[in-house]
């Protein structure tokens, strides 16, 4: 019954061959390739399964399937290309380009495919994680492209100011030298920063309408842990520059070195160092708390990171962070053997308070 069933579907495999590859050749969309292939692999395995593998019909569904399969994923390659060869301008609001909110609508439209296709019984859905990779890994680094572009925009905006402030400026050598290198410290930490507020604003607009569909799972674990590690670098940065507004920078370095004997030489009382005498971190202590307790306020708002749930978990970070760094100094300060005069004096907050302070 195979056999004669093979012979009769045999006459109908070319001119049905034909018509598959002009639709192939016509440049057809992403969703009809996908579509298109998902079905011939439907019916690959469904005539398998009738007539059997050497069928002349089975060979022909496998061979169309396997031509569908590839000019849907050199579409795929195509749409990376693309995306990669024109990088987008950031925009003033640090916000995804609309390039996001596109590839990520496809994606999902693909999902959905994918979720309503046939499977026949003796077989299995196919992984779809090469698909999701293929779409997203192009507009990922698209985005840190533009990412990287803006930071060097910053870099030569910089040294083009400064360049004209030196021109404007070169009476007073040193007062010069001073001020431009505070300003580009500044300069340069706000382009900084901008980049990678621009890069989580990115990733978690990819992230967040992925959120549920258990078949970009492994994609949505690596976009995480991405976001996470751009808040953590972000965070680290804010920590240091208020930490080096106060002063304390520095100190806190001085005392992580003195207690891991990272300087190689034999540890002293704290209080006998310059850089760490009463009179120094007075001054430090005082700017801390004139900050902590300001109109402004200590912690920076990240607002223009997109996400409330992201600038509420960024701020509460760096406020952890500054507490247990005033903990360590607090720590430092009361331990006997550093032979400060009037600890408590000099620490008039615990580490507690200042918690409370922080909001944390």
């Amino acid at each position: 019954m195979a056999f004669v069933l093979d012979r009769i579907f045999e006459g109908a495999c070319r001119p049905f061959k034909i018509r598959v590859e002009q639709v192939l050749q016509s440049q057809p969309s992403l969703i009809i390739s996908y579509k298109l292939s998902n079905t011939l692999e439907f019916y690959s395995h469904t005539i398998s399964d009738l007539l059997g593998k050497d069928a002349a019909l089975c060979n022909t569904l496998w061979l169309l399937k396997d031509a569908a399969q590839q000019t849907f994923f050199n579409i795929l390659r195509s749409r990376g290309e693309k995306l990669l060869r024109y990088p987008p301008l950031v925009a003033v609001d640090l916000s995804p380009p609309p390039a996001v909110r596109e590839v990520v609508s496809l994606l999902l439209e693909l999902i959905d495919t994918y979720k309503s296709m046939m499977i026949p019984a003796s077989d299995k859905k196919t992984d779809f994680d090469p698909v999701v990779t293929a779409l997203l890994d192009p507009l990922v680094q698209m985005c840190e492209k533009a990412a990287e572009a803006h930071k060097s925009k910053g870099a030569v905006s910089r040294r083009s100011r400064t360049s004209s402030d030196l021109g404007s400026s070169s009476r007073d050598s040193l007062t010069v030298d001073a001020m431009l290198s505070k300003k580009t410290s500044n300069l340069t930490q706000d382009t900084e920063m901008s980049t990678k507020i621009y890069l989580i604003n990115c990733l978690s607009a990819i992230q967040l309408p992925l959120v549920g569909q258990e078949v970009a799972g492994n994609y949505l674990n690596k976009l995480t842990s991405a976001i996470d590690t751009n808040i953590s670098n972000l965070v680290r940065k804010e920590v240091d520059a208020i930490l080096m507004r106060c002063g304390l920078l520095s100190k806190l370095s001085y005392i992580q070195k003195s207690i891991s004997g990272d300087d190689g030489s034999e540890p002293g009382p704290l209080a006998e160092a310059e850089e760490m005498s009463p009179v120094v971190l007075s001054e430090c202590l005082r700017t801390f708390f004139e900050l902590a307790t300001g109109n402004e306020g200590l912690l920076p708002e990240f607002e223009q990171l997109q996400l409330p749930s992201l600038r509420s978990d960024a701020r509460i970070r760096v406020a952890r962070a500054l507490a247990d760094g005033y903990e360590l100094l607090y720590q430092a300060v009361v331990d006997p053997k550093n032979n400060y005069p009037d600890p408590r004096s000099l620490m008039r907050h615990s580490p507690d308070q200042i918690r409370t302070i922080l909001e944390i």
